[in-house]
């Protein structure tokens, strides 16, 4: 491994995160100022970015397809200013979604400032007031970077005007509000102070965050060293790689120091290698001094919140607080009749222990035991932070089945409370009518109303809602408005419970033999509702294979065949004619299902099924919860 370039002056250091809301241009951003930086070949980024110029810390495989982050990265790059001096900015890429909030409020701990982007048109939206009033926390101040103001419809002074009342409504600090500004288009790769003066690449904003985002503390490397863990890598080689900054000392390869855990016991160990950031990649240094990000190997077992000290010294940093869980759901083990056809990974022993892995990283995560010795209750921040979790375990051939998601209720002064949302929803105005039937029947409540565009074609809704009135909420609002809606929520607050809600008004068809569904009996139940299956799909009993055109469920046969006889009759022999199935993603699934409802998840396929699969067992359960 080659040795890291001659370390630069504590003064000449800047760590940087990158937040934003999600699909502000946040990636983007941070590949223009890795192209421009100078020390990369173009041909070798766009060799990382998968053959296509850009996404180039978009490494994970569901962030490409989704176009969105969901983990923390960071990378370094290296700037010359005009008069010559040269810096090394290390770049945190945070993501912009709440449910993975966790991994912002982890790795915010080791930047010394902050990148804001907003949307010139968008401006602030719910998740851009979660990770700056994250960051405002942490005392960082933000350089607002106006993105995509080569919009047709941008409004960027007004969007700044928002960003202005959005951090005094956060109580930031006077030196805060004094903020400076960059516009941009992180596509483009350029930004500028005035809109006024044309750039042609990113370098004001390099200008600004050498000038604007503190230096390390001076002083601090004569201190004892300590270092707080904010994330965890992993090498077959040499086991789990410690990674965070360096909050005071100094360290070095063979250094005897002390871990201690989050409940601080203390454990003695002895570091093998040092890591320093360069690039995008990580190279071996002999030290590392205060205020810079660094990799520790050697140390395993080690955790996220972990403190590394200097032996004589055994004092830990403050614990990295995280918000609790505000949505639960069972994995449990697959009992259906297809059970191990397509995955690797069936038995409860093997699920528990991929949960454990889970656990080292992701912070936001909590598993307990089930009610059953084949059940696990995962709790997350979302239906998307769970959602991810579930793909990634199909991707690494598990097989399980997961039940209906709910929302985690607190006790707060004696009373039972659920967790509200900010919901903001915008939309066409002629759309606004659907709109707001729609989440007046989930007990919302107005907060806001706004026009943007051109002669206020567009409508900006905002509302605090149930988090357990946004399941099902998205696929119905983009039916209601032909999809041309957007929706985004955050957590805001607890309030007492408010009454129930409206259940899914349909109910379901359950197919009542195991066999290959046909055309010919799909095309005769067609006016009883939308089908999920395909003919020539297997399915089993208790499977649900469409949705019902009333309320309740009903049983159906999808299976018969037709009846081979030599009779002959006109037209009797024409191709069948059937509606396009409703495709649903796993998101679609889990908003969708009941509480007496699984969804079976596999590497290939994703079903729909009732926990009591012959329907002698459902009638029973039924009986009994009646009689209770």
């Amino acid at each position: 491994m080659p040795s890291v370039q001659a370390p630069l002056a504590t003064a000449q250091l800047r760590n940087v995160a990158i937040i934003a809301h999600v699909d502000h241009g946040k990636t983007t951003l941070v590949d223009q100022l890795l192209y421009q930086s100078g020390q990369f070949r173009d041909a070798d980024l766009d060799k990382l970015a998968g053959g296509q110029h850009g996404l180039i810390l978009d490494s994970n495989d569901i962030e490409r397809e989704r176009g969105i982050t969901i983990f923390s990265k960071n990378c370094s790059v290296r700037y010359r200013s005009a008069a010559g001096a040269e810096y090394r900015i290390n770049l945190i890429d945070t993501p912009g979604h709440a449910d993975f909030g966790g991994e912002v409020e982890r790795v915010l701990g080791m930047a010394s400032g902050t990148i804001l982007m907003v949307d010139a048109f968008e401006g602030p939206m719910p998740q851009t007031r979660f990770v700056l009033q994250k960051s405002l926390q942490h005392g960082l101040r933000p350089i607002v970077v106006v993105n995509k103001v080569d919009r047709p419809d941008a409004r960027p002074a007004e969007v700044v005007d928002e960003v202005f009342d959005l951090l005094v409504d956060l109580d930031a600090p006077d030196e805060v509000l004094d903020f400076p500004i960059l516009y941009a288009s992180a596509k483009e790769g350029w930004c500028t102070p005035d809109l006024a003066v044309p750039s042609s690449s990113l370098e004001p904003l390099f200008t600004v965050i050498t000038e604007h985002v503190p230096p390390p503390q001076a002083g601090l490397a004569e201190a004892p060293f300590r270092m707080q863990v904010t994330t965890l890598d992993y090498s077959d080689y040499v086991g789990r790689i410690a990674i965070g900054r360096v909050h005071s000392g100094t360290v070095s390869k063979r250094q005897s120091i002390m871990v201690l855990d989050r409940q601080g016991c203390p454990t003695p160990r002895e570091i093998s290698q040092v890591l320093a950031f360069e690039g995008l990649g990580r190279v071996e240094a002999e030290r590392i001094a205060a205020g810079d990000l660094c990799a520790l190997v050697g140390l395993e077992p080690i955790e996220i919140g972990d403190t590394i000290t200097d032996p004589q010294w055994p004092e830990p940093l403050p614990a990295v607080t995280i918000d609790q869980p505000t949505l639960h759901m069972t994995f449990r083990v697959n009992d259906g009749p297809q059970a191990g056809r397509d995955g690797k990974y069936l038995t409860s022993r093997q699920l528990g222990e991929r949960l454990d892995k889970e656990l080292r990283s992701n912070v936001a995560l909590q598993v307990n035991p089930g009610v059953t010795p084949e059940q696990f209750r995962v709790s997350g921040r979302g239906l998307m932070h769970l959602g991810i979790l579930i793909e990634n375990m199909r991707r690494e051939e598990f097989e399980l089945c997961v039940g209906k998601p709910q929302v985690i209720y607190r006790e707060i002064d004696g009373r039972r409370c659920e967790p509200i949302e900010q919901l903001v929803v915008d939309c066409p105005e002629s759309c606004q009518s659907a709109v707001m039937a729609l989440v007046g029947d989930r007990r919302a409540n107005v907060t806001k109303i706004s026009h943007r565009g051109a002669g206020g074609r567009f409508v900006h809704l905002e509302f605090t809602i149930p988090s357990r009135s946004l399941m099902g909420l998205r696929s119905r609002l983009l039916n209601a408005t032909q999809g041309q809606a957007m929706m985004h929520h955050t957590l805001v607050d607890y309030q007492a419970v408010s009454g129930p809600l409206p259940q899914r008004s349909s109910g379901v068809l359950v197919a009542n033999e195991a066999g290959m569904a046909t055309a010919y009996a799909i095309d005769a139940l067609e006016d009883r509702g939308e089908f999920f299956v395909r003919p020539g799909e297997q399915v089993y009993e208790g499977q649900i294979v469409g949705e019902h055109c009333r309320a309740g469920d009903l049983v159906v046969n999808v299976v018969r065949g037709k009846k081979l006889t030599n009779m002959r009759a006109a037209g009797k022999d024409d191709n069948n004619q059937l509606r396009p199935v409703r495709e649903m993603s796993l998101e679609a699934c889990l908003e969708y299902i009941e509480a007496d409802e699984l969804v079976e998840v596999t590497p290939h396929t994703i079903r729909l099924r009732k926990i009591k699969r012959t329907e002698a067992d459902r009638r029973r359960a039924s009986r009994r919860q009646a009689s209770q």
